[in-house]
């Protein structure tokens, strides 16, 4: 049981904050399925820091990097495709 307060302390809850530059230019729902295979509700309730349930919630350090990996492999794919322009 203490384990789970523990995680909920750490979860990461100003991610919309964190990427609000990007927010309007990335389809959010395609990146839940491919880079996590969850739907994209599942995505923005973890940006917006709740739970789907409406509670705190947020993304864990594990799925915080998932999401610096997924980012850094789109970047990495739009600077390929910009170099072959």
């Amino acid at each position: 049981m203490e384990v789970t307060a523990i995680e909920k302390t750490n979860l990461i809850r100003d991610m919309r904050r964190r990427m609000e530059d990007i927010s309007v230019e990335i389809s959010w729902r395609e990146l839940a399925n491919q880079y996590f295979g969850k739907s994209s509700s599942w995505l923005y309730h973890k940006l917006d820091g709740v739970d789907g349930n409406g509670r705190p919630g947020g993304f864990t350090p594990e799925e915080a990097e998932r999401l610096r990996g997924a980012l850094c492999d789109l970047a990495d794919r739009i600077r390929r495709a910009a170099a072959r322009i």
